[in-house]
């Protein structure tokens, strides 16, 4: 029986309906302060005001998602800060921005000081990765919300960014014949993990040690990629049209970009993480509405555009290629395989 993403409790059609729901509801608020101008407020990477001036704040917010309980599981706690900086970096470098400053949430069912020291190691040297100085933050005990005897917590950040008008990114130039770049992924980086734990830990411990993989557990936590530093010199030297974090509803995600039609037919080999995922019960559609397979980031462009794409994330420890291709055929499309 084939186990899909509402079987581990996660129903993507529904929290899309949700999520309309509450930006029309935020929608009566993006006037009510007058010294700015809200630009972009909802259904993009990030949301964009215009400052007095003219120059443009950027801000996103987002976590870690249940990764954190693999981090508990393993009892290893110094790498999901990173993946929290990486998680809202990577998004609001979607639209151009760079970022600025960066705040985090920690909510536990305890005080640990040495749990949190780890944890706030993996914010720095995320932070350092991006670029991106920490200004603050809250640590807030919840041992009434948040169940366990032992330490539980969750995790999550905002990230401000600025840009000017003529840096934004934010899809509307793509256009036919343009061309897909994909930077590869560390792993499964931090979405897709209830229906990766349904997956595979039916079958596996966390700490087995499987064939092409390693240890379970340390292939589950291995951090986000943080792609800040290629793709803001990418948006500099380059002609880039769109720009995709591949996170929650993987490459679902393009069509935030453009309406129109993405087809990746180029994907690189599915590293064996996946696979196993896969191997358990979940069909190939499944798969990549969930996971970034293997691709952490696109870029959009022109043709003529790749070989220097790519020659940016070289120089930086990425690997690149062309995947697909933007069509008029409306829709986003693994091969033949229509996802969105």
């Amino acid at each position: 029986m084939a186990i899909t993403y509402k079987d581990a409790g996660v129903d993507i059609k529904k929290i899309k309906q949700s999520q309309q729901s509450i930006g029309d509801i935020i929608a009566s608020t993006h006037k009510v302060q007058k010294r700015v101008r809200t630009m972009s407020g909802f259904g993009h990477y990030a949301g964009i005001v215009e400052m007095p001036g003219g120059t443009l704040l950027a801000t996103h917010t987002d976590g870690v998602g249940t990764k954190v309980m693999i981090a508990q599981m393993m009892k290893k706690y110094d790498t999901v800060g990173i993946d929290c900086v990486a998680m809202n970096v990577n998004d609001i470098i979607c639209i151009g921005a760079v970022p600025i400053s960066f705040v985090d949430y920690i909510a536990a069912n305890k005080n640990d000081q040495k749990i949190f020291n780890h944890i706030v190691r993996g914010l720095v040297k995320g932070a350092k990765e991006a670029q991106v100085p920490i200004v603050g933050g809250e640590t807030a005990i919840l041992p009434d919300l948040i169940a366990g005897k032992n330490f539980s917590f969750d995790l999550a950040g905002m990230v401000v960014g600025i840009l000017k008008k003529g840096d934004m990114v934010l899809g509307n130039k793509i256009k036919t014949g343009d061309v897909i770049v994909g930077i590869n992924s560390s792993g499964l980086h931090s979405n897709g993990y209830s229906l990766a734990r349904k997956a595979l830990l039916s079958k596996h411990s966390i700490h087995d040690k499987i064939k092409g993989i390693g240890v379970l557990g340390d292939a589950l936590l291995a951090p986000t990629e943080i792609y800040v530093k290629p793709v803001l010199q990418a948006i500099k030297e380059c002609n880039i049209h769109g720009l995709a974090h591949i996170t929650g509803g993987a490459f679902t995600k393009l069509l935030r970009l453009k309406k129109t039609g993405f087809i990746l037919d180029n994907l690189p080999s599915t590293p064996q993480i996946f696979q196993e995922i896969e191997d358990q019960g979940v069909e190939k559609e499944e798969m990549y509405k969930t996971f970034n397979m293997g691709i952490g980031f696109c870029l959009i462009a022109p043709k003529d555009e790749v070989e220097q794409i790519g020659k940016i994330f070289k120089k930086q420890g990425f690997a690149s290629r062309q995947i697909g291709k933007i069509t008029d055929k409306k829709g986003v499309y693994i091969n033949k395989l229509r996802i969105a």
